[in-house]
């Protein structure tokens, strides 16, 4: 694996999704419950920014980010969506926080 700086830990405020580029990698990292993750930025169903206002919250038990556009959902853990019009996943990628800098590694997926 090859991890990279993505940000600082601090950037990312609890319940907010940040986009950023990793090497040449558009991700949306998001915070939710104190964990990082890491998607790819852009939503499966019509290539929309999930970082262009996407809320971050837990439905049904489950960590998301929405896509503001159509609405749909995926796990912020596996990328899987979690509502329609969306049935395809958007990948996710390995995060490891060391002191306040978060590092992704974007040549593996995670899911």
């Amino acid at each position: 694996m090859s991890f990279q700086r993505a940000c600082a830990l601090s950037e990312i405020g609890e319940g907010e999704a940040v986009p950023v580029v990793v090497g040449d990698v558009e991700l949306v990292l998001a915070r939710h419950d104190g964990e990082v993750y890491a998607l790819t930025d852009l939503c499966s169903h019509q290539d929309y920014p999930l970082s262009d206002g996407g809320e971050v919250e837990m439905v049904d038990g489950v960590p998301t980010i929405e896509c503001t556009w159509h609405g749909s959902c995926f796990d912020l853990r596996t990328g899987a969506p979690t509502n329609l019009p969306a049935n395809q996943p958007v990948t996710t990628h390995p995060v490891r926080v060391e002191g306040d800098d978060v590092l992704v590694d974007t040549s593996a997926a995670a899911n």
